[in-house]
This record gives C-alpha cells, structure tokens and sequence, in this order.
C-alpha cells in the first residue's frame, strides 16, 4: 500500500470517525435529555393523580361528612338501638343519599356491624361487616381503596368511613365512596404524546376488562399481562418499554405504579405511557443529517487530503525515482527542491549526497584505474620474470659456449634450445591466459541440463581422484532429478564447474570429499560445490573474486574471476562460505529463464575434449 493511499485512509478515517463520535454524542444526549423529560413528565403526572386521588378523597369524606350530620341520620341512629326497631324502614336511604350527594356507593352500618342499607348491594342488608367496627374513630381517617362487591360483580371504590357525632351512645357508621375508573383518568391533564391506564387488580388472574382508560385496542391489552403479573408477585414502581410493532416509534415506555389498599393488599395498578415516537423520530432525522455531513465531510476530507497527499508524496516519488537511477549508476541525478520545509530539505540534501558521490565515484575511478595498471604491471612482471630469468642465463651460456669446440658447443646448443623452447612456450601460456580474460565470449544461450554439465566437468577429474600415489579424493554428487533445464552456454559453464573443481583439488592436498549438489529454489537452479580442505579466512572470502588476487604462491588470480564473469553473464549470483580449517563451500544461483535473449530449443551437455583438460585448465583455476 502506498504511502498516499494510507494517507487518504487515515484522513477518511479520521473524518469518518470525528463525525461518528459527534452524532453518537448528539444522539446519546438527546435521548437522556428526552428520558429526563419523560421521567419529569412521569413524574408530574403521577403528582397529579396523587393530588387528585387525595382531591376526590376529600370531596367523598365532605359528602359522608353531611351525611353523617344530616337530620335522617341522627333519626336513624336514634332509632336503630331501640329492641323492637324496624330495620325496613330505612332499606332505601343509602339510595336517596347517594343520589343527593352524586356518590357511587353508600351504606349505612350499625353500631354492631349489621348493615342498615346499601345504595351498591341491597341484598346484603342484614349481614355484619366487622371490618367496620374494628376502627375507633373513622373521623379522622383518610381515604382508602377498597375492593366493593356489587350483585353483577366486583368494582374497585375510593372509600371514606364517617360515624355520626350526635349521638354518642350508639354509633351510625356511614361507608361513602365513588368508582375509580375511566371518570377519574378523564380528569387527568395528559401532556401529548402520554396516556394513564388504571388496573383494577379485584381478581387473581389477568382479566383484560379490568384495563381501563382510552386508545387501548383490543390486541394491546394482553402485552400488560406480564406487567400486572409482575406486580401481583412483587408491588414495586417499575419501568418498561413495549414494542407495538417492529418500528421503534410506535414503542411505549410504561411507568406502572401499585395501588394498594387499607391493608396493603394490591387493589389498582396505574400506568403511566409515554411515546417514544419524538425521540426515534430525532435520531432518525440526526442520523440522517449525520450521514449527509459525513458523506460532504468524506468528499471534501478525499479531496482535500489528495491534494494534501500529492503535495507530500510527489517530492518523496521525485527522490525515490531518484535513488532508483542513482542505485543504476547515475551519479549526477538532481531532483527539484521546492521550498524550505522538511521535503525542500531532504531533496536539497539528496542533491548535496550526488555531487558527492559524483565527486568520490570520479576519484575513485581514477584511483582503482591506476591501483589496476599496477597490479597488471606487478602480476605480469612477476609472471614474465620467471621464464625470462633461465632465457636469459640460457643466452649467457651460449655466448659462453662460442670459444668450446664443435662438439661441445653442440651439446650446449642443444640443451639451451630445449630450454628456450620451454620457456618461450610458458611465456605463450603465461600471455594466453591474460587474453583469456580479456576476451570472454558472449554466452550463447540454449537450453541446458545443468546435472549433465556438472556429471561431465567431474568426469575429466576422475584420474586425479584416484591417482597413485596420491591422497585419495571422493567425490560425492547429489543432483536433484528432474531439475529443470536452464537457458545458458553450456561451454562457459562447463570451463565455470571446471575452474571450481580444480579450486577443490588444490584445497584438498591431503585428501578429502568433494561434494555436488543442484537444486530448485525460488525459480533458480543453485549448484552446490563443497570441499573439505584448509578452508579460507574472511578477509579472503571478501577478496576471493577479484581479478589478480589469488591465495596461492603460484597463481595468476584470474580463476575465480573467470567463475563469476561467466556466472554475471548468465545473470547469476555466486557466493562462498568457509569455515577455516574445515572447509570451503561455493554456491551459484542460475536463473531458469533469461529474458531478452534469443536462446535454441537444444539440450547441450559438452563433452570433455583434449583442449579441456584438467592439465591445461590447471593454470586458469588460479
């Protein structure tokens, strides 16, 4: 990846991340602060109905109150302690106070609990109602909720309990009370987008009938019965969020409170709902607003980080394309520095570096050009020195000779002409090895069996292997079958696996194992050439291919030179590591293919021929 397009994602992404945080914050706090509202709302209209419960509680205790002072009763309550009292003839006054004091409930009970008239039940008129007679003074006594028993049914009743307070002797107990229903929701101010439902919690099960209050439809009623069973198991406020259908604005968030009654029994449940409509319909319209400003943000952030990022990465692409032609050798590249910031800087620095490098590849080449004549003149002084020195006391001899006779001047003759002879044909070798190197031929590529090459370079070398009286060398070849065929000039090579295998022998004077391997690597063919001879020091590695540098006393250097020309025109590498006092081990890397050259479909394995062989390759082994 490169470096712009990290740029860019790190900007898109920093953008892209920037505005997610702000609509996850905007999001985030507008639905506490709509949850705030809606529990300060809930709140409010739970105080409300409290405040109207204890309104209609008090408005009930003011009816029973003047019912309890008015004449009829204190008549009744005169009149019902006497033996031979006629309790019928008060059987209808619960029904006319009900009605002149517009209560839903009314009756009359006994100092004894036998109930005198009821407006709710007529038909129990007689029975006792202990729970009555059980509080002493009901004056002062607020309102309650109370469970009341109608002929038809059950109905849930706010209820006040008042005695009369003339007659002190004989106590008139007056039970008034009104229905808490779908009336007392429908004097509730509800906020929009809220409503108030009322339980009425009179049996031990579910009753759908039982939820009172308005927009409720048939199919919402049971989604409560989890709720009110919840509470019928443990009567504490909770809250909870219903889900009508699968779009979240239609959902609810329901505060339910329990309503108990005089003996803390579960009588009522009131819910508080409020829609969750306004809340999902912001986010939705912030999310979308969201999204559009990071869809602009987005575009604008990409064209502005690539303009940002081409300003950067076009002078770092200059100073890249740069060092690509400084590293092919173009030393006096220059790149264009703009401005004085930290590109300018670098590219400034950059041009400083070429010149210098320029400067010192110059001096260099002059200084190695020279250091390379004098090591020519030294090496081939010292080469022509050794055949020169007996040609030359050969001549001194035959001007010796002159004042001998005929016949031994002769023998002198003779003798001093072999000599020559000899000499004149090293200094032939000594002067042919020089051109050798000096005229390597273009390689000539086919398709070559590398294991072929190798097996025949070996096979020249067998009598020397086991020559008699000489340490014995075992050659041991482990070539990977099938290799691949290789474009290369078999020739070369074979003079290349020659060169090195006559390196082993004379690292080897005592003896030892020569062993070959080939194999595939990494679409190249390696060749593996290792001996178990005296090893070489670092610094000889390091030095081991230059021209004219040998390790042995009698040597040329040009050897291994002639290796790694042979291995660069193939487009090769070739590489040694030793281990000094052990052993030594050359590596070759060939390609399979060489692109750009024109190579013949022919395997081509040379032969061993006479000019090749290990006699007359001993010299260029050096």
């Amino acid at each position: 990846m490169s470096f712009r397009t990290k740029l860019l994602l790190v900007v898109l992404l920093t953008i892209f991340a920037s505005v997610s945080v702000v609509a996850y914050g905007v999001t985030h706090y507008t639905s506490v602060a709509f949850e705030e509202m809606g529990r300060e709302r809930t709140e409010a209209l739970v105080a409300q109905f409290k405040k109207e419960f204890v309104q209609r509680g008090e408005e009930i205790a003011s009816q029973a109150r003047n019912i309890a002072e008015a004449n009829f009763t204190e008549k009744m309550a005169i009149d019902l302690p006497r033996p031979n009292a006629d309790l019928s003839t008060y059987f209808s006054d619960a029904h006319g106070a009900a009605q002149d004091h517009g209560l839903d409930f009314v009756e009359f009970v006994r100092y004894d609990g036998v109930l005198v008239s009821s407006e709710q039940f007529p038909a129990r008129v007689g029975h006792k109602n202990d729970w009555v007679t059980s509080v002493k003074d009901w004056n002062e006594t607020p309102a309650f909720l109370r469970k009341e028993e109608l002929p038809d049914g059950v109905a849930l009743s706010l209820t006040v309990v008042r005695t009369n307070t003339t007659v002190t002797d004989r106590i008139l107990y007056i039970i008034a009370g009104r229905r808490l229903d779908q009336n007392f929701l429908a004097s509730l101010v509800l906020p929009a987008g809220m409503r108030a439902l009322i339980y009425t919690n009179l049996e031990p099960s579910f009753v759908p009938a039982s939820l009172l209050g308005e927009k409720i439809d048939a199919d919402q009623v049971d989604r409560f019965a989890p709720l009110v069973e919840q509470l019928q198991k443990q009567p504490q406020p909770l809250v909870q969020t219903i889900d009508w259908t699968r779009d979240p604005a239609d959902a609810e968030t329901f505060h339910a409170i329990p309503l108990a009654g005089r003996n803390n029994e579960l009588l009522g449940i009131f819910f508080v709902g409020s829609s969750r409509r306004e809340l999902v319909l912001l986010t939705r319209q912030i999310l979308k607003i969201a999204g559009a400003v990071a869809a602009a943000a987005l575009f604008i952030g990409l064209l502005v980080s690539f303009w940002i990022s081409a300003r950067i990465t076009k002078p770092v692409e200059e100073l890249a394309e740069g060092a690509r032609e400084v590293a092919t050798g173009r030393w006096d590249t220059r790149i264009e520095a703009h401005g004085h910031d930290e590109i300018g800087q670098l590219a400034a620095a950059f041009n400083d570096m070429t010149r210098t490098l320029a400067a010192q590849k110059e001096r260099l080449v002059q200084t190695e050009r020279v250091a390379a004549w004098r090591e020519l003149a030294r090496r081939l002084a010292h080469e022509l020195r050794n055949p020169l020195f007996p040609m030359q006391i050969t001549v001194e001899n035959l001007q010796k000779a002159r004042k001998l006779d005929a016949k031994q001047f002769l023998e002198v003759f003779q003798e001093s002409t072999a000599t020559l002879k000899t000499e004149l044909a090293n200094l032939n070798t000594i002067v042919g090895r020089f051109s050798d190197f000096s005229k390597m031929p273009a390689p000539q590529f086919v398709r070559v069996n590398v294991n072929e090459v190798l097996r025949n370079a070996v096979r020249l070398f067998e009598p020397q292997f086991n020559a008699v009286g000489k340490p014995t060398i075992t050659p041991e070849l482990f070539l990977t079958e099938p290799l691949p065929d290789i474009d290369a000039d078999p020739d070369l090579l074979h003079r290349a696996f020659q060169n090195l295998v006559l390196n082993a022998l004379d690292a080897m004077p005592a003896g030892g194992t020569l062993t070959l391997r080939t194999s595939e690597r990494d679409g190249n063919v390696r060749i593996e050439l290792a001996d178990t001879g005296k090893g070489l020091t670092p610094e000889e590695c390091s030095r081991l291919f230059t021209p004219y540098y040998t390790t042995k006393q009698l040597g040329t250097g040009l050897g291994l030179a002639i290796i790694q020309s042979v291995v660069s025109d193939h487009h090769g590498t070739i590489s040694v590591t030793s281990e000094q006092g052990h052993s030594t081990t050359f590596r070759i890397d060939l390609p399979q293919r060489q692109a750009g050259h024109k190579v013949t479909l022919r395997e081509a394995a040379p032969e061993s021929t006479a000019k090749d062989t290990p006699s007359t390759m001993a010299a260029a082994s050096d």
